[in-house]
This record gives structure tokens, sequence and C-alpha cells, in this order.
């Protein structure tokens, strides 16, 4: 394999002390090192996945960092994303991962991208460093990450998780498949749970991650064989390990140019439709409405027990989408009534959205912004 980045000039005195242990490795040794230290690499998520690859690059002297993400770190990520801790809780995740790496490795740059991945801004993006790690938890940012890869030409490392299990590849349409050779569809947003409903083993995140970080290291330096071509699944519960063999379509079409996926999980991709949606200012309204008899609907919150303890919408009732999966049914609620659904942000509930009406409920609709939107208008006071 020929390394992807070109040496540093040298290394530092300090650097060959931090670094022995690699550069006593034959396959990396100083040259690697070197390599290591000029490269610049662009992670994409610092969440479970992402908190893993981060620390190991950082701690393998990967010269310069690249962080987007614009999420905030919760309670419930504690459990896997090891890059946060308690006290980070409420801040943002980039934010929080560059002050990581700094405690751990004082000598690597990190720039950080407090903000979503879109069609307008990838390209700019990419083309800033030699290669693209895709941490990203949603088929939307996904498809975008293969198709700015293709169209810029960097290689792409790719985990992917849920449950007990993980798949990892190399996609770089240069030289073998992509994301798309694998994966020609996006599936429809309800086919597959995400991690908040159906659940992650935290160690999942580390093997995966650590796993995708050796990838990155391997391609910066030419060492050993890559996965690509070949994707890895490996299932934690039973300590099972796969491999398959990915090729590329001929027949497939190449992108010209990138664009957003209305399945997106960006509450601004949702917010677009809005005939079958309402703002949190008009949820008000209508919840004004039913407390005087006007209205009538069923407000119901489609994320799961434990988010619902945390916090939920005044008025509301719990019908996770996990349940929803299983019984398309909302309990003593007639078709015909109008149910109001929410989740966190928006991308659950329209998944909701979408099994309901195909259980014949007549008038469903979505609140944009979901509970985030409106835990953050009731803190600020703009009713």
């Amino acid at each position: 394999m020929t390394p992807l980045v070109e040496p540093a000039s040298e290394l530092e005195a300090d650097e060959y002390d931090r670094y022995s242990r690699h550069i006593l490795l034959p396959e990396i040794a100083v040259l690697g090192q070197r390599r290591l230290k000029n490269a610049r690499v662009f992670v994409i998520g610092a969440g479970g996945l992402g908190s893993s690859v981060l620390l190991y690059l950082a701690a393998a002297g990967v010269g310069t960092l690249g962080i987007i993400d614009d999420d905030r770190v919760e309670t419930s990520n504690l459990q896997r994303q090891v890059i946060h801790s308690a006290d980070d809780v409420h801040r943002l995740k980039v934010d929080s991962a560059r002050d990581t790496i700094a405690a751990l490795n004082p000598l690597v740059r990190v720039e950080t991208y407090p903000f979503r991945l879109t069609a307008a801004n990838a390209r700019a993006l990419f083309e800033q460093y030699d290669l693209v790690i895709d941490g990203a938890d949603n088929f939307a940012t996904r498809y975008l990450v293969s198709d700015a890869a293709e169209i810029t030409g960097k290689p792409c490392v790719w985990g992917s998780i849920l449950r007990f299990e993980a798949q990892v590849s190399v996609f770089w349409s240069a030289h073998g498949p992509t994301y798309r050779d694998l994966f020609p569809d996006s599936p429809p947003p309800e086919s597959a749970p995400s991690c908040g409903e159906a659940g992650v083993f935290g160690m999942l995140c580390g093997v995966a991650g650590s796993m995708m970080a050796a990838e990155a290291v391997k391609l910066i330096t030419g060492t050993g064989r890559s996965l690509l071509g070949r994707l890895a699944t490996f299932d934690l519960k039973d300590a099972s390990w796969r491999e398959l063999h990915v090729v590329r379509d001929p027949a497939r079409h190449v992108p010209a140019r990138l664009a957003d996926d209305p399945d997106s999980c960006n509450p601004e991709v949702v917010a677009d439709h809005d005939v079958d949606s309402i703002t949190v200012p008009e949820l008000e309204h209508l919840l004004r409405e039913r407390s005087g008899g006007r209205s009538e609907f069923e407000l119901v919150d489609v994320r799961e027990q434990d988010e619902w303890v945390a916090g939920h919408i005044p008025e509301s009732r719990l019908v996770p989408l996990s349940r929803l999966r299983r019984n398309a049914a909302i309990d003593g609620t007639p078709f015909e009534r109008r149910i109001v659904l929410y989740c966190k942000a928006g991308p659950r509930a329209r998944t909701a959205q979408s099994i309901l009406g195909a259980a014949g409920y007549a008038d469903v609709i979505v609140v944009t912004g979901g509970f985030d939107e409106w835990a953050r208008r009731l803190v600020h006071g703009t009713w």
C-alpha cells in the first residue's frame, strides 16, 4: 500500500519518547511516525465511534484532527462515549473532545466544527483533510459522506454499530468500492431503530472505533492490508467475526453534486415538510385550545422511557417508537382523531408518522424540533 501522507520533516526529542512503541515497529518506525505527524484527519461525529477514534488517533500522534458534530453531551452518552465525562454534560461535544485530546496529547492540533455536515459545506471541509472517518449515526449523513468523499477523491473509513453488532470498512473510489456500492439505496427511516431505541453495548464502540483508527493509521503510513474492498462484521455477544468482500458496481451512477437527503436527522430539513408538521409555538397554541375545550388531539412522545422520565412536554403521553414498530396502534385513540407526535428533535417522530399513517391513522403531524426545541424555548422564555 502506498502511504497516503508525506512525512513531516522531523520529530522532536519528546516525540521520540512519546511514540517510542510505534517507532519500534519496523512497519511504522520513524518515517511512519513522521507521516502521522503530518496527517490531517476529519472525523464526523464525536459520539460512540468518534470517541474511540479520536482518542487513539490523538495518542498515535496524528498531527491535525478535525471534528464535526453539532450535538451536546448528555448523561446517557457517558456509557459509551468515553471521550466525554460527567463534567461535560450539556457542553458541545466538539469542545469536550477538544479538551480531552489536549489533555491526552497537547502536540495534536484540533479543529472543531460545531454544526452539521451538509451538502453546502461537505466538499470544502473534505478538501482540507487527507482522510475522512465516518462515525455518523444516520443514513442520510452516510450517503452524503460517501458522495463527498468520491467527489473529492478522499478515502473514507466507515463504521456502524447497533446493539451488540458492528461493521467496519474502508471506501475509496479511486482504488475500490464506496459506501453506495455496498448499500446502493437508502432504506426507509422506519426500517432500522436508532441506538436510542434499541440500545448499544458500550464496549462495542471501543472495539469498532479502535479498529477504525487502526485502518486510518494503516492508510496514512502505508502499513499492512487495509479493509478496502472488505467489510468486517462482528457480534460481541457471540464473540463471532465475519468478512464479506465488496466490489464496485460498474453501472453505479457517480455523483456529480451533493444533495441533502430528506431523511436527514437535521431538524431544519424536517421543518421543510410544513403540510404535516407544526412548530413549537403552534403546539403551545393547540394545547391552550385543547385546555379550553376548543380542540381535540392526542399529544404523543415517541421517545423511550428513560428520556420521558428525564423530561417531557406536559399533557403528553408516552408511546415509544420501539413499541410502535411492533404494534402500530395508540390505545384508546380513534383512527380519525388528530395525533401530534414529538421526539428529541424530529426524525423519530417522522418515522412514527409513517408507521401510523400506514396503519390507517388519518391525521398525524409532527412537532419540528421536538422536545429539544420545546425545552430551549421554555428556558429562554421565547414563547
